[in-house]
């Protein structure tokens, strides 16, 4: 292709970080991104993700009685192995993914390291805030972070409409040093629900909100270097994540409560 898309060249920058490329193919990369400032940071991105993976990974042994039960399986599930097919580039892989999808807005290798992000807060008996803390992970990887992209409230309201079965407050905190950016749907807790994108300097806060009755008390707690706080307003629940330290996240769920 002579002119590549971007969406073919971030699937490539991908393969040229894990050294998938061969030298023409990285040629191609480098002068696709001297030249393009939508896919300039990618590789520093993919760069920065994986070495956080490394350092905050948690490792668990499983007992013995579990590798033995295992390793039980395997042996009785074995079939003779057949020939290796010849190995295709990662890149080449990636590629034939996207084709047969309409779309893949960033290919397998951040599908991988969703998963391997998941994997760090996800951990058994872990419950909701955990649950919380992997979307807002996920959510950023880029192309996941908003379906509604707007600083205007009266855009970003009325998207929710016909999509949930409640209407999520949206609120405007520009002036409090918080403002809007976006929002999008996701699912949680067993249902669709809403989720606020706002913003702190460089730091993203995520707002899930759904109905929810009662009125406990507010919660503060962490997960994996993630702030999380909960409250309840009108007959809805609501849980804002982000990296931003504790008091300046609860200085945004308190803005929010009063505006």
């Amino acid at each position: 292709m002579s002119n590549p898309t971007c969406t073919e060249m971030q699937l490539l920058v991908q393969a040229d970080v894990d050294g998938e490329l061969t030298p023409a193919e990285a040629a191609r990369v480098g002068e696709h991104l001297q030249n393009c400032p939508d896919c300039a940071a990618l590789p520093q991105q993919l760069t920065a993700l994986s070495a956080r993976l490394r350092q905050e990974a948690t490792y668990h042994s499983a007992p013995e009685s579990l590798r033995a039960a295992v390793r039980a399986r395997l042996d009785a599930a074995r079939v003779p192995e057949a020939a290796p097919a010849p190995r295709r580039p990662l890149w080449a892989t990636l590629w034939a993914g996207m084709r047969a999808r309409t779309a893949v807005p960033f290919g397998a290798g951040f599908a991988l390291a969703g998963c391997l992000a998941l994997a760090l807060v996800l951990r058994p008996g872990g419950g909701l805030p955990d649950e919380i803390v992997a979307d807002h992970i996920r959510a950023l990887q880029p192309g996941h972070l908003m379906d509604v992209a707007s600083t205007d409230q009266h855009t970003v309201k009325p998207w929710f409409d016909g999509r949930l079965d409640f209407a999520p407050p949206v609120k405007d905190l520009k002036e409090a040093g918080f403002p809007l950016t976006g929002g999008r749907l996701d699912y949680l807790a067993g249902r669709p629900v809403a989720v606020l994108v706002y913003q702190r300097r460089q730091h993203i806060i995520n707002v899930f909100i759904w109905p929810e009755s009662g009125h406990s008390a507010p919660l503060t707690t962490s997960r994996s270097g993630y702030n999380v706080v909960r409250w309840h307003q009108n007959e809805m629940v609501f849980w804002a994540v982000s990296d931003l330290d504790p008091k300046e996240l609860a200085e945004f769920a308190g803005d929010f409560q009063r505006s």
